[in-house]
This record gives C-alpha cells, structure tokens and sequence, in this order.
C-alpha cells in the first residue's frame, strides 16, 4: 500500500511539473537563481568589508589589498573564471596611473562566466569597493559607500555561477568588476576603458552599483525604492526593459530624480558607469541617494537595511539576467 501511495505522489509531481509552459518554466528557473540571493550572505559581506580591520579600504595601502584577497578568494571558492589575462583575478594599475592620489598602486578584481550562445557579448556588472580609509585615527568604513555595492556583486554573481553549473548559465558572458579608485576620481573605470579585457565593442551593458543599502530622507514613508541614472541617457531598449522587468517581479518605485539633465548634483558623472558611457556603452546607475552619513565615520555596517539590500540585489539580479538571455542584445540607440 505504501508503496502504491508513493508511486501516485510521483505520478502527482511529474504530471504537474509536466503541465508547465516552456515561458512558465524559464520564469521558474529564473525565480529559482534570484532566491539565492541571501540576506544574511550579503550580512556576512558586507559586515566584513566594512569592518575598522580593513580601516576604510582606502586605495593603494595594505587593507585595501585584504579586501582585494578577500575579493579573490570568494571567486575562486566559487569556481568562477579569472579571465584570461589576469589568472590571479587582478587587473593590477601603477601607482603612477592614480595622478598623485595614491600611496601606491591598486588592482581592479575581475571574474568572468562565459556565455552559452553569446559569448563574445558581454554584460559588466560594477562597483568600486575601495573608501576614505583613515583620517586623524578614526575609520570611514564605508558600509553603505560602497560595501553595499561590492557584497550586491559578489551576490550577484554567485547566483548566476550556480545557474552556469547546474546548466542554465546566461546566453551571454558577464563580467563581475569591483573598481578601485573611485572616491579620488573614477580611475578603476578609467584605467580598465583603456584596457579592456573584453573589447569595448563587445560589452552590451554596464549596471554600475554605488550605494543600495540605506534609505534617503525623501524615501522614509516609501523605503522599497531605487534611483536609476543614465538608463534612458543611451537606449531606450535598456531603459524600457529596466521598468518592465521591476513592474514584473520587485515592484520598488523607480526614482529618475538624479537621472534629470539640469539635476544640480549630476550623479550620471560622479560613478564608474560615466567612464563606459563616454564610450557610448548603456549604462544604469542604481543608487539610494545621499544620507547624513555620506563620507562620515558615522558609515557603518549597523545602519544598512539589509532586507531592502537584497530586493535591490534581486532587482538588479533580474535585471541583468533579461539582458543576458534575450535574443537580441541591448543596443545604443542614442549619442
């Protein structure tokens, strides 16, 4: 008897399963790879990077490298590639390259998933890990600028390993780039659009990532939202697909406040993304907006939303997994 009950729970499960729509099935696996993004590992990340051991990850001195090891490791434990390269995960940049804002030189981290059908289309995904580091003993830990934005990446591209070695990888290669030099002038990007690991040609999309962990004042009464700069600047495909893809699964308020061209603090030339977008590559800037915080010591890893943290991470999740696996790729269709 019990073996007939349990023969009738499988018929059960594979005549369901079997009922599914292939788009059914793809919103399925989909779903199932944004689940993996994990409050309590972006917790752990960001807890870390931000901590006064790393004493502000300022660029180029000894615990911004510990970042970078910590960076390196996490890719390697997860089996993604270096790109050729740069088999250490390192794109190393002189101390020279950084104008006389650095004690020393610094790297770019780089990790790399292949495309299954195209693999010389490649999406970069970005965010500068490196702060303020110390001044007058006291430590900008930089939780929210740019912890946020680095644990949202290593997020992000642990899920979209695990979709590659279960066999539902993306149809086009991403690249995971955590940027060094941001806070002393946008070098990371600078120094990596001159030396592209992949042709610039190639690179369909950045979403650049610098601050998603806290809540602005204008948001208090409405805190699942998101500012997006620069995603209609150079596609309205990509801009589009942007709206369409949060209506459908994360449902924040898209917040175009700082997108405006006369906006007075002009985000779209004060993150990674503008160095790609000079090269007419279309970008999105997700970001929270300013806080008190903001460049103060006062930066810390127990004020970060951690909740909020991960539905910006699976937005951005969804985000990128649309443009990765569409038949035709995101085009500029703007200068």
């Amino acid at each position: 008897m019990q073996k007939i009950v349990i023969c009738l729970l499988l018929f059960v499960l594979v005549s369901c399963g079997a009922g599914k729509t292939e788009a059914e099935k793809r919103e399925s696996i989909k779903e199932k790879y944004a689940s993996e993004i994990k409050t309590e590992d972006l917790k752990e990340h960001l807890y870390l990077l931000s901590s006064d051991i790393l004493e502000g990850r300022k660029t180029g001195e000894k615990r911004q490298k510990m970042a970078v090891n910590y960076l390196t490791a996490f890719y390697d434990h997860n089996g993604l590639l270096a790109p050729n390269s740069y088999p250490e995960y390192t794109q190393e940049i002189e101390k020279d390259f950084f104008d006389g804002k650095s004690e020393g030189p610094s790297s770019n981290v780089l990790a790399y998933i292949e495309g299954s059908e195209f693999p010389n289309e490649v999406i970069v995904i970005t965010a500068h890990y490196d702060h303020l580091g110390m001044r007058n003993d006291e430590v900008y830990n930089g939780a929210d600028d740019n912890a946020s934005g680095t644990s949202a990446v290593m997020e992000l591209a642990q899920s979209f390993q695990l979709a590659k070695k279960q066999g539902k990888g993306p149809r086009r290669s991403i690249l995971f780039l955590h940027l060094t030099g941001e806070e002393i002038g946008l070098f990371g990007s600078q120094y990596y659009i001159e030396n592209p690991v992949f042709s610039l040609d190639s690179t369909v999309v950045n979403l650049n990532i610098d601050m998603i962990g806290r809540v602005d004042d204008k948001h208090i009464n409405q805190r699942e939202y998101i500012y997006l700069i620069g995603s209609d600047r150079l596609s309205k495909d990509l801009h589009k697909l942007a709206q369409d893809t949060n209506k459908k699964y994360t449902k924040l308020k898209l917040d175009y406040t700082y997108n405006e061209f006369d906006d007075p603090n002009n985000y779209y030339e004060r993150s990674d993304h503008f160095n790609f977008a000079q090269m007419n590559i279309p970008v999105i800037f997700f970001f929270n907006g300013s806080h008190s915080d903001y460049h103060r010591i006062t930066d810390t890893a127990d004020k970060i939303d951690f909740e909020l943290l991960a539905l910006r991470t699976k937005y951005i999740f969804y985000t990128a997994w649309e443009i990765a696996n569409r038949d035709k790729r995101i085009e500029a269709d703007k200068k």
